[in-house]
């Protein structure tokens, strides 16, 4: 009798482990809130939601601040360096140089500062501004302006790149993930 009452323990504690583990530990490490410091503080200056500067971060370059595209994008929010520069001229940060968007705290300004531009520029429709984020302010112009891709010039319907459809579909779930992981946001 006493095994049977051991081993029903250990079963339950087995059980209790890999809950914690499958709704916890999973959860955390692939849902990861590193550099805080610097997401709090600018998605709180720029009014941007955590979530969102996070699942652009996990969706851009995997919280790997040393990241470079193929493109030449480069940090943990993958910031063009012509984009950097812009921003950091308005923004007014001393002494910019490229080489500064691989600094986690330069790079998530620059990227909390953009975000809040393009949803301004796009009246908080997130899809429509991830698509510019990840395509250009250009070619979301363009296609907002064709009747094929947006009925009514504000809205994206279509995306005709298939790499910036999948990047807003793939950010807008990391963003349902953080929400769903997370209570402090």
């Amino acid at each position: 009798m006493k095994n049977k009452r051991g081993i029903a323990a250990a079963v339950i504690v087995i059980l209790a482990l890999l809950l914690i583990y499958r709704f916890y530990v999973v959860p955390k490490v692939l849902y990861p809130v590193k550099y805080s410091e610097y997401v709090d503080k600018y998605s709180e200056e720029y009014d941007v939601d955590k979530k969102l500067v996070y699942a652009v971060i996990k969706a851009e370059s995997g919280f790997d601040a040393s990241n470079r595209s193929r493109t030449g994008a480069r940090g943990l929010m993958q910031i063009m360096p012509d984009t950097g520069k812009w921003a950091a001229e308005l923004i007014e940060i001393d002494d910019y140089s490229p080489d500064m968007l691989y600094e986690p705290d330069t790079n998530i300004h620059i990227g909390c500062w953009y975000l809040r531009y393009l949803l301004d520029m796009y009246e908080d429709n997130m899809p429509t501004a991830l698509a510019a984020y990840n395509a250009g302010l250009g070619n979301v112009s363009k296609w907002l302006a064709d009747g094929e891709y947006s009925s009514d010039g504000n809205t994206l319907d279509n995306i005709p790149y298939g790499e910036t459809e999948k990047y807003v579909e793939k950010t807008i779930k990391y963003m349902e993930k953080y929400d769903r992981y997370y209570d402090e946001f």
